[in-house]
């Protein structure tokens, strides 16, 4: 493992601990989980599906494909984020493989689907982790980005997280994560303000028939969890990017 993954696995063991804590992670709220299988219906092939859930983290995305009916494979580079998906599964009685892997090493598949939510952002080669999850896919098959302009879009983006980090400070709610994520790593997709490079980075590794959804309902659900105005204030454009593996 590089030295750079090294950092990366070694921060999300350390935010394993916190990570379901926010809203929009644990997917644990009704309403969202709701949203979020609904995504899954219209994004993912037919149930019984061969399923890898890249960045599987603590699987909240795993349990959900697993309980539409889908075989599910997740993978991860931290051990900390496994354990903790490995117990949801356990309690939730979902019989789904976990693997400790990067995600620019998959294994080998072949699956009719790659999802992934919140993940390719952390990559530091992403065309190149693309071009891996095509490897591992059956003719056919079809990859699910699951991101999010976690830059922020429009012009009051900088005063709107201000204000939240200040109502925040006001409520006593914690951080999202248990430490900044560190700013000094090579991660092209870090930060952006729109799904464009994500589109090109996509077709960069030969995927086809790209297109987008925006995720309005998913939005609204992670916003009505917290206390006005912080959901309306926090609130970040999220879209569902689907591309096929040529036939």
């Amino acid at each position: 493992m590089s030295d750079t993954h090294a950092r990366i696995a070694r921060w999300w063991d350390a935010d394993a601990a916190v990570y379901d804590d926010a809203a929009g992670h644990a997917m644990s709220d009704p309403i969202e989980a709701a949203a979020w299988r609904r995504v899954l219906e219209r994004t993912l092939p037919a149930a019984p599906a061969d399923v890898l859930d890249v960045g599987t983290g603590t699987g909240s995305l795993a349990l959900l494909a697993a309980e539409l009916g889908h075989v599910v494979t997740g993978v991860d580079l931290s051990e900390g984020m496994l354990a903790r998906a490995k117990d949801k599964a356990t309690r939730a009685g979902q019989s789904i493989g976990f693997i400790l892997a990067r995600a620019e090493d998959p294994p080998p598949g072949p699956f009719d689907a790659i999802i992934e939510r919140h993940v390719l952002w952390t990559i530091p080669d992403p065309v190149a982790a693309l071009r891996a999850w095509r490897s591992v896919t059956r003719r056919g098959g079809r990859l699910v980005l699951l991101e999010g302009s976690w830059g922020g879009e429009g012009p009051f983006v900088q005063v709107a997280d201000r204000l939240t980090e200040l109502m925040e400070r006001l409520q006593g709610i914690g951080e999202h994560h248990h430490a900044a994520y560190p700013d000094d790593l090579p991660l092209p997709l870090q930060g952006l303000t729109s799904p464009a490079p994500y589109l090109a980075a996509v077709e960069a590794a030969g995927w086809t028939r790209v297109r987008i959804a925006r995720l309005r309902d998913v939005e609204w659900a992670i916003e009505r969890r917290q206390p006005w105005p912080l959901g309306w204030l926090s609130h970040r454009a999220r879209y569902a990017i689907v591309a096929d593996e040529p036939a």
